[in-house]
């Protein structure tokens, strides 16, 4: 378990202990003012303990070493890290071609049923005259913007709209923002445009905003609590073993 003593980590540690079928054999994280039943390491290439599949849910920084390692060692990973750059992507890439990895900015099965949902609901209003925006909020310890899962949403309706070719993101006073735009009134109409807020200890709500002249739709998906994407990294884990390639939570649900 990669970021074993963040918040997700720990959270999976928890499910993992009610599992009889599962066990966490080694921890990867910096901080060490957690006491687990298993081994932490500060690094993971230091790590000398066999295991089925590595989750990942640390930090960017820590991926590059964490990559070479799944490769070097043909473990899957499933890698639920966001915030990782254009060269980071292109090395998940090149080891996917090596060793099977999941790689998912939201592992909740209900925020993968609302993507669903918002290609249908592209193809069909965005002809009718109805445009777009997606609000993402998180809570204020989160440093990159806007979310993994809100570019995906918004990639999401772009591969199905040639209407649209970008996403723009509206984030005042935050500093580690995307593609920033001064206003959403500066977005052309070729842009979906992601407003992104940090307050409190939400956990993730993401909500979808179609409007026209004479009407809005919205679709919203609030993360009550953390468990809902630390089960589903487990999930993931467990469907992800003994496989080779590239994956999706697209290709578990099916």
């Amino acid at each position: 378990m990669s970021g074993c003593n963040g918040k997700m980590g720990q959270v999976i540690t928890g499910i993992c202990k009610e599992d009889a079928d599962i066990e966490i054999v080694a921890g990867i994280d910096l901080y060490d003012g957690i006491k687990n039943d298993y081994p932490v390491f500060p690094n993971i290439s230091v790590c000398d303990v066999a295991a089925d599949v590595i989750i990942d849910f640390s930090n960017a920084k820590a991926v590059d070493d964490l990559l070479v390692y799944s490769v070097d060692k043909q473990i899957p990973v499933v890698l639920c890290t966001t915030g990782l750059s254009e060269e980071q992507l292109k090395k998940v890439d090149g080891a996917s071609k090596k060793v099977a990895v999941l790689k998912s900015a939201n592992m909740s099965l209900g925020i993968n049923m609302l993507m669903e949902l918002l290609k249908q609901a592209a193809t069909i209003l965005a002809p009718a005259g109805f445009d777009m925006e997606i609000v993402e909020k998180h809570h204020n310890q989160k440093l990159d913007a806007p979310s993994g899962t809100a570019i995906t949403l918004a990639e999401g309706v772009i591969a199905g709209l040639p209407a649209k070719t970008e996403w723009v993101n509206y984030a005042p006073g935050i500093e580690h923002a995307a593609n920033r735009i001064g206003s959403p009134a500066e977005a052309t109409p070729r842009q979906v445009v992601i407003d992104s807020v940090r307050e409190g200890m939400v956990p993730g709500i993401h909500t979808v905003t179609y409007e026209s002249e004479d009407d809005i739709l919205e679709l919203k998906h609030t993360i009550k609590n953390r468990r809902t994407l630390a089960m589903g990294a487990v999930i993931a884990a467990e469907f992800l073993c003994g496989k080779q390639g590239v994956y999706s939570m697209d290709d578990l649900l099916k």
